[in-house]
């Protein structure tokens, strides 16, 4: 251990139970000489949570804590990305992002609860995630240390982590290493890593877990309508659903037409490109529903600056700013702007794509016979045109 490090007295580990974590569980314990608490938010990753006290607890762990967290994050985070357009890289759905802050939020509240004066997770000194973590913890509880074992310690492959779990007893199943790595929530599933790191490699079909391929999605287009209030996704085909249960169904409908997948080479925020592939299904059809839900609600110029903050807002979440003061304006403004974003789209699903077929609201600017081709009684004269164009390109005809 550094000399430069003080040394914890009790330690809240992100936990999920698997060789990595239950590793880092036992490497505390030997590295620190302290007592751990172990952590597992359930943010929809629909791992199997039964039996995990235990089996911290056979590791070493003094106490395991497990957190239901999936409503807190459709309705605190995903849903405020719908509404804000956050789309990273004009790709990017922004799943494991959003993930981050949520439970580094959840983890230092378990950690002060438990009496710990440290926080650890598993995140590596490559990736995005430590990033996410750290500036959550710094925050939202500065006076907690940190500490990131794959920033410290020798051990470097998951061989390595076998073998150091076998030499402490600890109660982990080795399984033969995926080709690439996934990540899950109530939002997405990402797969990164191994196999993946060729981008000229396409995905193997098997890889999948929450959307058929467009060639095997279902033979028949589907229509759902999506209900949205001031800008919040609300109800499927009338019936009105809690945030998690409306995403989780979302997701199943449109998985089965194919609907979500995006395979991208992102920039990393620790400066390296990464490639990553995506399964965002319900995801997918909230963004498109919710663009075409603002086209009949929202101002031009409301709706062009908002359009304007939009990447400012994913790059945030993907850098890991979500409690940021920039932050908190972003979604001020934002929100500001969904006040009348009420009505339906109706959305057609067929082999991948998610296409609108309707929309209305009852407080829409559309006005039918304003923008009519048709002659129509109202206060638009087209004679005003010309002179509306002329001023437009006074300046163009002028020698520059």
């Amino acid at each position: 251990m550094a000399a430069s490090r003080h040394k914890p007295r009790r330690v809240c580990l992100a936990y999920s139970g698997g060789l990595d974590t239950s590793v880092i569980l036992r490497w505390l314990i030997e590295e620190y000489d302290c007592e751990v608490v172990a952590f597992c938010c359930d943010v929809g990753q629909e791992e199997e949570l039964d039996g995990l006290p235990e089996k911290a607890k056979a590791t070493g762990a003094v106490d395991c804590v497990i957190r239901d967290a999936r409503e807190e994050f459709v309705r605190d985070f995903v849903f405020p990305a719908i509404r804000g357009a956050a789309v990273y890289e004009s790709t990017y759905l922004l799943g494991t992002s959003l993930a981050r802050p949520l439970i580094g939020k959840h983890h230092v509240e378990v950690a002060h609860e438990t009496g710990c004066d440290a926080v650890s997770h598993g995140a590596t000194g490559k990736g995005n995630d430590q990033v996410r973590f750290e500036l959550a913890y710094r925050a939202l509880a500065p006076e907690l240390q940190v500490i990131a074992p794959w920033r410290e310690w020798s051990l470097r492959s998951r061989s390595d982590c076998i073998d150091y779990a076998r030499a402490h007893n600890i109660p982990v199943t080795a399984t033969a290493e995926k080709p690439y790595s996934m990540d899950r929530n109530a939002l997405h599933i990402s797969y990164e890593g191994g196999v993946l790191e060729d981008p000229w490699r396409a995905p193997d079909e098997s890889m999948f877990l929450l959307t058929r391929s467009p060639e095997n999605a279902r033979p028949e287009p589907q229509e759902i309508v999506i209900g949205f209030d001031t800008g919040t996704p609300v109800s499927i085909d009338g019936e009105v659903l809690a945030p998690f249960a409306l995403l989780d169904r979302l997701n199943g409908i449109a998985g089965e037409h194919g609907v979500g997948r995006v395979d991208l080479v992102e920039n990393r925020f620790v400066g390296m490109k990464s490639r990553g592939v995506y399964e965002t299904p319900g995801g997918t059809v909230l963004h498109v529903a919710h663009r075409a839900m603002e086209s009949i609600t929202v101002d031009r110029e409301v709706v062009h600056e908002r359009d304007r903050l939009a990447p400012r807002f994913a790059e945030l979440i993907y850098n890991g700013f979500w409690f940021a003061p920039e932050m908190r304006f972003l979604q001020a403004a934002i929100d500001e702007s969904q006040r009348n974003v009420t009505g339906e789209v109706r959305i057609k699903l067929y082999r991948g794509n998610a296409i609108v077929t309707g929309r209305r609201s009852p407080v829409s600017l559309y006005a039918e016979a304003l923008s009519s081709f048709e002659d129509s009684d109202t206060d638009y004269d087209q004679a005003d045109a010309g002179g509306f164009i002329r001023l437009q390109g006074l300046r163009l005809g002028t020698p520059s």
